[in-house]
């Protein structure tokens, strides 16, 4: 899956300098992924300066303000747009490419990349299936029965409660009224 460099194709080629030229040639979609990811990060960084320019910026809404300072501000406004303009246009040629090289691939369905360890044979594996479904159904059952024993527990508790305080004012009232 050899392709050709990516300095010509629109992408800087400071990193591909000297003796890494033949590295260059030889980008797979593995590294593509990469340098898509960091355009991707690049991209938000140069949002985020951005965002942070435009806060920091007054609008010249009839208030003395030093011009200098709006146009020296102005360009580095423009220069960061300019720059994340040319990162949008090469992170669709890293995202051109990528879909370039995976197209001739067959998709795996995902049940596939599960790894998993199959038992000696495949009668075992229906009774033992059929088994763990009959015991998780009966464990099931029994749990239900304990939430219910434990229901019937909590009513019996609250009713008790419920009987005690009920005794306790009506002692406290008795005490309250002998004296």
């Amino acid at each position: 899956m050899s392709t050709p460099p990516l300095a010509g194709a629109g992408i800087a080629p400071g990193p591909f300098s000297g003796p890494q030229s033949q590295a260059a040639r030889e980008v797979n979609t593995a590294s593509l992924c990469r340098i898509g990811q960091e355009t991707v990060q690049d991209i938000v960084f140069r949002t985020m300066e951005i965002f942070q320019l435009l806060r920091n910026m007054q609008l010249p809404n009839g208030v003395t303000y030093h011009t200098g300072t709006y146009q020296d501000r102005l360009g580095k406004l423009q220069e960061h747009l300019r720059q994340l303009s040319i990162l949008f246009r090469k992170l669709r040629l890293v995202y051109d490419k990528c879909n370039e090289n995976c197209a001739g691939l067959d998709p795996i369905p995902i049940e596939q990349l599960i790894p998993y360890v199959e038992e000696d044979g495949s009668k075992h594996d229906d009774r033992g299936a059929a088994s763990q479904l009959h015991f998780a159904s009966e464990e099931r059952r029994e749990i239900m029965e304990v939430n219910k024993k434990l229901k019937q527990k909590n009513q019996q508790l609250k009713q008790i409660m419920d009987q005690l305080r009920n005794l306790i004012w009506d002692i406290n009232a008795m005490l309250a009224m002998r004296n």
